[in-house]
């Protein structure tokens, strides 16, 4: 129930933030300038959600901010927003990238399987996930799924992610 409060008190001052800006082209320093780190990132995140609309990747983006840098209810109620709604898988990868990055790979892994199992032919995708597995310390799985991914495609990407995944380190994003 607190929850919901914060998530319906957030909602209304965004959108009375989303008024102010609607009219405008551009954004005034006076967002960010000289206020906290906090207050300025809050501000433009702000900004940013007007900006976004109903943009379901321009969300997750807005969401990662929020949630790598130390607003993981603000992040998660936006993710939590995308994924309740109608949204592609796609949408539920760029979130599992998020929880993985932030070290959440409890978090991340489900995203991750439901995307693999939607999409056998996205090699790329697919050696990345690899990669993530890998580095969580799942051999097996992570050979699995770069052998599905070298099946479909030797593609430069998913060799240079599963390459990476050897050596912890991280596909690019």
């Amino acid at each position: 129930m607190k929850f919901r409060r914060t998530a319906l008190a957030t909602l209304i001052f965004t959108a009375g933030i989303g008024v102010g800006f609607a009219g405008q082209k551009k954004l005034e320093t006076s967002l960010f300038q000289g206020k906290s780190k906090q207050e300025a990132a809050r501000a433009l995140l702000d900004a940013a959600r007007v900006q976004a609309g109903d943009g379901s990747w321009e969300r997750i983006a807005i969401g990662r901010v929020y949630y790598l840098g130390g607003m993981k209810a603000d992040g998660q109620a936006i993710f939590d927003d995308v994924l309740n709604k109608k949204h592609k898988p796609s949408d539920e990868f760029r979130i599992a990238r998020v929880y993985r990055e932030a070290g959440e790979w409890a978090k991340a892994k489900p995203l991750f399987d439901k995307y693999t199992q939607a999409n056998p032919e996205d090699e790329k995708e697919m050696a990345e996930v690899g990669a993530y597995y890998l580095m969580n310390g799942d051999r097996a799985a992570a050979e699995d799924l770069f052998g599905r991914s070298f099946h479909v495609a030797a593609e430069l990407w998913a060799t240079v992610a599963a390459a990476g995944g050897y050596v912890d380190v991280a596909p690019q994003e």
